[in-house]
């Protein structure tokens, strides 16, 4: 695996951790209502703050299965799939809640995508 497509996948990663933060750590902060385009109050409901923590904690785990793939097995199939459920996962938000998540969670997935597919 070449050391493009180990910088993009960490930014992949990185990118879901941060998610994990904003819903699970920092679930009702200023700065996840902003990402979110949700109010504070909102955000504290407690079905609301549940439901956010509960799906951090997938994000976190799709970041650390990106490691994994890169750091601890060194495959590039494995990353590709993570990938590729990547573009799907933003291709579905863009369409149910907001099209800016295609290009926001989706793009730097999609470059790494096309990286591996065309042997960077």
């Amino acid at each position: 695996m070449s050391i493009i497509i180990k910088i993009l996948g960490t930014l992949v990663a990185l990118e879901y951790f941060y998610i994990l933060y904003l819903e699970t750590f920092a679930t009702a902060s200023k700065l996840t209502a902003k990402v979110f385009n949700q109010t504070q109050e909102e955000l504290r409901r407690p079905t609301v703050n549940t439901l956010l923590k509960n799906q951090g904690v997938y994000n976190g785990l799709i970041g650390g299965l990106i490691f994994l793939a890169i750091f601890l097995y060194g495959s590039q199939p494995a990353l590709m799939l993570l990938m590729i459920y990547t573009v799907l996962v933003a291709i579905y938000g863009g369409i149910t809640s907001n099209p800016k998540i295609i290009l926001l969670q989706g793009g730097v997935a999609m470059i790494t995508l096309i990286a591996i597919l065309l042997g960077l």
